[in-house]
């Protein structure tokens, strides 16, 4: 899910991104408009304030030109960051996706962060309110504590960190729950190179919500700058536990960590080879032909998961009625799962003590080998999940979240699958 506060600190990561990029860039394809080429190197240099009305006029002369409507876009939304909430303020956002959805469509150069302009097409509803709900673009509730915070955003893009710092330690004392403060607090050390502190900042975010995922990508981001690599990697194994179905936790935390340390991230290669589906008001159990294909490999076994998956639709579901009595519909859920893989397990226990299997197939070792380390729940969650079986995630952790942090670093980003 994105949050609306991802769309609001947009403008600071705007500010950063563009400050890895070379300002050749931009100029390389003012072609040979001046007004452009200046609109170009103010965007470039982050002046978004000065570079507002000569973009807007681009914007009008050259309708088709994503280049221009790229910069246009991101630039009018950070523009908004420090206004308050007004039908103005509304429409200048409407103003500013449009340009950058109509931009995406025409193609731009790499002198605009593409994963910016995502996050912005993301964050906003198409009338410029926030993804998030109709009071999403507020930081906190305590009128005060907001404008303080504004006030930070609006120091912080102007690269003027002391103010941006007291701002937010003044928010957070008004809003001691606040933690937007901590979190862009701990932006600030980032900026200065003050890895410790910022550390210390993130860690009293992580404190006020652990289930949020900012606080640990942003601290994960900060140890990988630092080359401490695994220890960046323990952070984003945490933000993934925070918020595991967001492709966003993935792509800006793990993706980033395996691609400097040269790891490819990689579930078991379990391949379960039994299915339970339903088909005309019939319940239906099919069995891969290559199930017991090979005489003692245990691969028979994974006849008892289709049947055991059935079990749950029979007499009108009761079995799911039984398990999750607060639900009215029946779903896939995790204990149906889990349940329907331990009965492959138990199966090819039954298999070796009867002195029928030679050589256990790879992937039924292991399927056993998740089980007895306690992990089995974790891989169905990370490995297996469907909407139904999502829907159980925040439960389970709340009293097993070792287990899924020890299936992310042991299986998933240990580079051996």
């Amino acid at each position: 899910m994105h949050t609306p506060q991802r769309a609001l600190r947009l403008a600071a990561a705007l500010a950063l991104t563009l400050a890895t990029l070379a300002p050749a860039l931009a100029a390389q394809k003012a072609q040979d408009d001046p007004e452009r080429q200046r609109a170009f190197e103010l965007f470039q240099e982050q002046q978004f304030a000065e570079a507002l009305a000569p973009l807007e006029k681009l914007a009008a002369r050259y309708p088709g030109d994503g280049e221009v409507l790229a910069r246009f876009g991101l630039t009018l939304f950070v523009n908004t960051i420090s206004e308050p909430d007004s039908p103005q303020r509304l429409a200048r956002r409407a103003r500013a996706r449009a340009a950058v959805v109509r931009a995406r469509e025409l193609g731009f150069d790499a002198g605009v962060p593409k994963d910016l302009i995502d996050q912005l097409i993301a964050g906003l509803k198409e009338d410029g309110s926030s993804a998030g709900g109709p009071n999403a673009t507020k930081f906190s509730d305590v009128p005060e504590a907001d404008t303080a915070m504004r006030a930070g955003e609006a120091a912080f893009m102007k690269n003027d960190y002391d103010a941006a710092l007291a701002a937010y330690e003044k928010a957070l004392a008004l809003d001691p729950k606040l933690y937007e403060a901590p979190l862009f607090a701990g932006d600030v050390f980032l900026q200065k190179g003050q890895f410790e502190k910022a550390g210390e900042w993130y860690a009293r975010a992580i404190k006020l919500d652990p289930d949020r995922e900012q606080a640990y990508r942003y601290w994960g981001n900060s140890l990988l700058k630092q080359a401490r690599l695994d220890e960046a990697r323990d952070k984003y194994v945490e933000a993934v536990v925070a918020n595991p179905y967001d492709r966003y936790t993935w792509e800006n935390g793990l993706f980033r960590w395996a691609n400097a340390k040269a790891v490819r991230l990689g579930h078991p290669k379990i391949d379960v080879q039994s299915n339970f589906s339903q088909k005309d008001g019939r319940n239906v159990v099919t069995l891969d032909p290559k199930a017991g294909e090979k005489p003692g490999d245990g691969s028979a076994a994974w006849a008892a998961y289709g049947l055991l998956r059935a079990a749950w639709a029979l007499n009108d579901y009761e079995k799911f009625k039984q398990a999750y009595p607060g639900e009215k519909a029946y779903r896939h859920s995790l204990r149906e799962e889990a349940g329907a893989l331990r009965g492959v397990i138990e199966a090819v226990r039954n298999q070796q003590k009867a002195g029928e299997v030679k050589q256990l197939s790879k992937d039924l070792q292991l399927l056993v080998q998740l089980e007895e380390a306690g992990l089995l729940e974790a891989y169905v969650l990370f490995a297996r999940t469907d909407q139904g079986i999502a829907q159980d995630y925040v439960e389970y952790r709340k009293a097993n979240r070792d287990k899924l942090r020890r299936y992310l670093t042991e299986y998933l980003a240990s580079g051996k699958y």
